[in-house]
């Protein structure tokens, strides 16, 4: 938003800056010109005074009285007065004056020289007067020069007029005044001289030039001035003077009183003086009216100049605040579509059940309404554009998703197919191991059991990929060694793994045992598969009350740790069903298991070199088995045999392999929990079990004995509670197992008052329909592949 405001406003402000920059140089130079003007005036007023100061120069230089004294005196201080005021103005100039800098010094050159001039007017005897007069003409000119200066540059015309006029009549008063010294001179030489004559001659003409030059550029007031000020007796004197000096002949005395011819001509100068400076004072006020009006156009234009900044800022900002909310608003849809809607999609669609959605219709619902595609300006192009793509990205989640619906169900398909046939394979390899004695070739069969059973976890890898499970319908949990010797069977290189320290108080639930198989199958698999031939792969469980830890660790290689953190996000993250997926189907399908049973997998560095998988089961497919179970579990020690050391086991460097079962498992040391009891008298030698913890807390109950004798007999409340705890040590039995050990009876020794037993509350148990498919998926399989009755032909 910041530059669409500041765009504009820079535009505008540099258009802004040149007219004001040109607004006040124009003002400026009407103030300059104003200045000048009132120099131009003064400069025509002492051009004035120094013509009377030369005309009464010359009338001394021609009669010597002393009244020429007098005269030549007043003029003096007159002038003098006229340079002190067009130096006071002269002042004010800048020093930067053009084509009049030149003149200007000239000019306070020739007023410098008026002292050393006028001395020798007033000393000198009998002196040239053209000579002497000369110095006072070029110093006029000069005046009369810089007036006519002043109008140049002047843009109003009718102001630049004025100038010349006001300087047009400064050189009509200085023709008069070239008239006034050459008539002195032909009357002080004794007579016409015909160079005298002709000054006559060209002053006369330059007065006629002077005046048709100022009634050409004068306005009709300006020459009704001029007709009033060339009217009356004088001027009529003065035309007769004139003739009669035209009339004059070279080599002829001039009968004409200087005295009369000096009034005259200075009556018509002063009149001349009278019209100038009116003419310059109309000058001047035209000047300061144009130099106010500039002053005030300047003002206006500054005014307007921040009008327009401000409207200019208040438009702008409008208008960037509206498309930058429009764009803001946009942002948002964007954002929310891409970080929220479209991630949401495309996770629902990677949802069961995707098979049966319509991508164009799915993509219709959720085009976004926010991405403004009603306008039709640039930003409601770019809404529909976004809309357009978000349709398309839905549209083609959906058809990908459809696909990978349509391809997990021919693995589906393919898998149970295939499944079908390895259940074949494997009954009738049970029908042949049944009847065959020959030990090679019971071991071949052995291996081709392996070999099917290591396809159906194929096919059950399959299963998984297309999002159905993998389980067979169980009633019963299943111990935690029973699941990791089940997992053992369906690998290939199952003699290489060791099974460590296991917790067998532990059991995995009914409903996620086969699950639970085949993560551990896949994580073995890749153990033995990626470690060296002659290596061992170690499992261990053990269980944290809340979560079941599964350690296995090989003897490979090991991993990169870039690889090894890609492997962790595959496991933590596994992808939808592709080929890279078939290609790497072990730790999908574990990646997929582990999301499914809620577990967690990790690969992380061997103790000493290789890889270390390690499983964690949660506590929600965890159950606890009670001690008379886990210790005597297939693979354990029973209790008798507990308190009589063994030797280990021989190594076996390649056990035999059952058909389709774990190879035989290896016994782990039990906790010893009872310990033999003294036989009685009238039984024969044979040890009963007898708990420890009776014998830690017998003595507690036992009668105080003094000097032989029983003491005192003593009794509680928790009599019948000891009575009670006693009976457990000579149980009876109810019932036995299939192996002929008791059976234990719920609560038959229940301590009175020491457990209240919840009343069972009934509910219904939820029911996963994927469990629910697999389930009847297994029962349809087994129901296929169930053995048919022998038919005896023997009786038809």
């Amino acid at each position: 938003m910041r530059l669409i405001v500041a765009a504009p406003l820079v535009a505008v402000i540099g258009f802004a800056g040149l007219a004001l920059t040109e607004s006040a140089r124009q003002t400026a130079r009407a103030g300059d010109l104003q200045i000048l003007a009132q120099v131009g005036a003064e400069a025509g007023d002492l051009a004035y005074r120094l013509q009377r100061e030369r005309i009464a120069a010359a009338d001394l230089l021609t009669h010597a009285r002393p009244e020429q004294q007098d005269a030549f005196g007043v003029e003096m201080a007159a002038t003098d007065d006229a340079v002190a005021r067009y130096r006071g103005q002269r002042d004010r100039l800048s020093g930067d004056n053009g084509t009049n800098s030149a003149l200007l010094r000239r000019i306070d050159a020739a007023l410098d020289g008026l002292a050393p001039l006028r001395t020798q007017v007033r000393t000198a005897t009998h002196a040239s007067v053209s000579a002497m007069t000369f110095s006072y003409r070029i110093a006029i000119a000069d005046l009369i020069n810089f007036r006519e200066n002043v109008s140049h540059g002047v843009v109003d015309a009718p102001l630049a007029d004025g100038i010349r006029a006001s300087a047009a009549l400064s050189k009509t008063a200085e023709a008069i005044g070239q008239q006034q010294v050459a008539v002195l001179r032909a009357v002080a030489g004794g007579e016409l001289t015909p160079a005298t004559q002709q000054d006559i001659t060209a002053a006369r003409t330059s007065y006629t030039e002077s005046s048709l030059s100022f009634l050409a550029l004068a306005p009709p007031e300006w020459s009704i001035w001029w007709e009033q000020a060339g009217t009356g007796k004088e001027a009529l004197t003065l035309q007769r003077m004139q003739d009669e000096v035209s009339r004059a002949q070279p080599g002829s005395q001039l009968k004409l009183e200087t005295d009369a011819w000096v009034s005259t001509t200075q009556t018509r100068a002063a009149r001349l003086a009278d019209l100038r400076a009116r003419v310059d004072d109309a000058v001047r006020d035209d000047v300061r009216a144009a130099h106010a009006d500039q002053r005030r156009r300047a003002v206006a234009e500054a005014a307007s100049v921040l009008l327009a900044l401000i409207l200019t800022a208040l438009v702008t900002w409008a208008v960037a605040r509206q498309i930058t909310r429009r764009l803001r608003r946009l942002r948002d849809a964007a954002n929310a579509v891409a970080f929220e809607q479209l991630p949401a999609v495309v996770a629902q669609l990677q949802q069961p059940g995707s098979a049966a959605v319509d991508p164009q219709k799915l993509a219709h619902q959720q085009s976004s309404a926010a991405l403004e595609p009603s306008s039709d300006d640039e930003i409601g192009e770019l809404g529909q554009a976004f809309s357009a793509v978000h349709q398309a990205a839905v549209r083609t989640a959906a058809e990908q998703a459809v696909m990978r619906a349509n391809t997990a169900d021919i693995f589906i398909h393919l898998s149970r197919r295939e499944q079908r046939l390895v259940d074949a394979v494997l009954a009738q390899v049970d029908l042949v191991e049944r009847d065959e004695t020959d030990p090679d070739r019971l071991d071949q069969l052995y291996t081709l059991d392996n070999l099917a059973t290591r396809m159906g976890r194929i096919n059950a890898s399959l299963l998984v990929l297309g999002g159905v499970g993998v389980g067979r319908v169980r009633q019963r949990d299943v111990p935690l060694q029973q699941v990791l010797q089940a997992a053992l069977s369906q690998i290939e290189h199952y003699a290489r793994v060791r099974l460590g320290m296991i917790d067998g108080d532990v059991a995995v639930a009914a409903k996620t045992v086969d699950e639970v198989v085949h993560l551990l199958a896949e994580l073995m698999d890749n153990a033995t598969t990626y470690s060296p031939p002659g290596s061992e792969t170690w499992v261990s469980g053990r269980s944290l009350g809340d979560r079941v830890i599964v350690q296995i660790s090989d003897e490979g290689v090991g991993l990169s740790t870039q690889r090894m953190q890609q492997l962790n996000e595959l496991l933590a993250h596994p992808p939808a069903i592709d080929v890279a997926a078939v290609r790497a189907m072990g730790l999908v399908v574990v990646g997929q298991l582990a999301t499914r049973l809620g577990a967690t997998v990790q690969l992380r560095r061997g103790p000493r070199r290789g890889v270390l998988a390690e499983a964690t089961l949660p506590a929600a497919i965890i159950r606890s088995l009670p001690p008379e179970e886990y210790l005597l579990a297939p693979g354990r020690l029973s209790r008798r045999a507990a308190r009589t050391p063994s030797p280990p086991p021989p190594y076996q460097p390649r056990p035999e392999p059952t058909a389709g079962r774990p190879p035989t498992e290896r016994t782990l040391p039990a906790a010893p929990v009872f310990r033999p009891a003294p036989p009685p008298p009238d039984r024969g030698d044979a040890p009963t079990e007898e708990l420890l913890i009776f014998e830690q807390v017998n003595h507690w109950f036992q009668n105080d004995v003094v000097d032989g004798q029983n003491g005192q007999q003593w009794s509680s409340p928790a009599d019948d509670a000891w009575r009670t705890a006693a009976q457990a040590h000579t149980p009876e039995v109810a019932t036995t197992t299939n192996s002929g050990l008791p059976k234990r009876q719920p609560q038959r020794h229940l301590v009175p008052g020491g457990v209240t037993v919840p009343q069972q509350q009934q509910r219904s148990e939820y029911r996963d329909p994927a469990q629910v498919a697999t389930a009847m998926a297994a029962y349809a399989r087994g129901v296929a592949n169930r053995r048919r009755t022998p038919i005896n032909l023997g009786n038809k």
